[in-house]
C-alpha cells in the first residue's frame, strides 16, 4: 500500500503530518502554523462545501490540508477556492475540467472535493486551510456523478500525487501573489473551466436563483452570468448546468 509513502513523504518547503485515521484533516490544520500539510490514510468525518459531509474507506483517497499565509487582502481572498481547484486539475494524470468554483471533474464526472476556510493565524493576518479529498483507489462509488483514478485507469501512489499537488500550490499561489502572476492564473483557470458558455443554474445564499449564460470569470474569481441581457457576478452559489 502507498500509506508508508504519505507518512514518510517530504516535501521542500512544507512539513507533513501523517495521520492513520482522524475525523477532519481541516479540523486538525486549523491548529497548526503556516506550512503544515496534515495528510491521513482514513478520513471519518470529512466536511465539504455547503456543510456537505462524506466517509471515505481506509487507503483509498488523497485527504490532505495544507495551511498557507496568504499574505494578500481580503479582496484576493475569493481567488484561493479556485486557485485549489487548479491546482488539483493540474496534479492529476488524467485530463480534468473545473466546474465552477472548484469541482474537479473527469469525464462529466467529479472526482475531487475542496474546502478552504480561514482561520486566525499571527499579527500578519489570518491563515487559510487548503482542504482536498481526491479520490484515488475506488473501485466503486456511491453515486454516479463521481469518479476515481482507477476507474479512469490512472490510479498512482498517494504519496506522488500530494508531492504533485504541493508543488502546485506553490507554484500557484506565486502567481497569485505576484505583480501580473494573477492574470497567469486567471487564464489557466478559464482554460480549465467547464462551466462557461454553459447555460446555468445557481442556486444563491437565501434560497434565490439565477438562470442565463456563464459568460466569464471576472478579476475577482467570480462568475458572470447573462440573463435577459444584464451581467451578474457571481461570488458565492451553486451551480447546476443546465443540460
Amino acid at each position: 500500500m502507498d500509506s508508508s509513502r504519505l507518512a514518510d513523504l517530504a516535501v521542500p518547503g512544507w512539513q507533513v503530518e501523517y495521520l492513520d485515521a482522524v475525523g477532519s484533516t481541516n479540523a486538525v490544520a486549523r491548529q497548526r502554523p503556516a506550512g503544515t500539510v496534515v495528510v491521513t490514510d482514513h478520513q471519518t468525518a470529512g466536511r465539504g462545501r455547503l456543510d456537505r459531509t462524506w466517509q471515505t474507506p481506509a487507503g483509498v483517497a488523497l485527504t490532505s490540508s495544507a495551511v498557507v499565509d496568504p499574505q494578500q487582502p481580503d479582496a484576493r481572498w475569493p481567488w484561493l477556492p479556485l486557485l485549489v481547484g487548479l491546482a488539483v486539475a493540474e496534479a492529476i494524470p488524467v485530463p480534468a475540467g473545473l466546474k465552477w468554483p472548484n469541482d474537479v471533474m473527469v469525464g462529466g464526472r467529479k472526482i475531487a472535493g475542496i474546502l478552504v476556510e480561514r482561520v486566525p493565524g499571527t499579527s500578519s493576518g489570518p491563515l487559510a486551510v487548503l482542504g482536498v479529498g481526491l479520490n484515488v483507489h475506488q473501485s466503486e462509488l456511491p453515486v454516479p456523478t463521481a469518479t476515481s483514478l482507477a476507474l479512469e485507469g490512472a490510479a498512482r501512489d498517494r504519496g506522488d500525487l500530494l508531492a504533485a499537488l504541493l508543488a502546485g500550490y506553490t507554484s500557484r499561489l506565486a502567481d497569485w501573489r505576484e505583480p501580473g502572476g494573477a492574470d497567469r492564473l486567471r487564464a489557466a483557470y478559464i482554460a480549465r473551466c467547464v462551466t462557461l458558455g454553459r447555460d446555468v443554474e445557481v442556486h444563491l445564499p437565501g434560497e434565490r436563483r439565477l438562470a442565463g449564460r456563464a459568460e466569464s470569470i471576472d478579476d475577482g474569481g467570480r462568475l458572470v452570468v447573462v440573463t435577459g441581457g444584464e451581467r451578474h457576478p457571481v461570488g458565492a452559489g451553486d451551480v447546476v448546468h443546465v443540460r
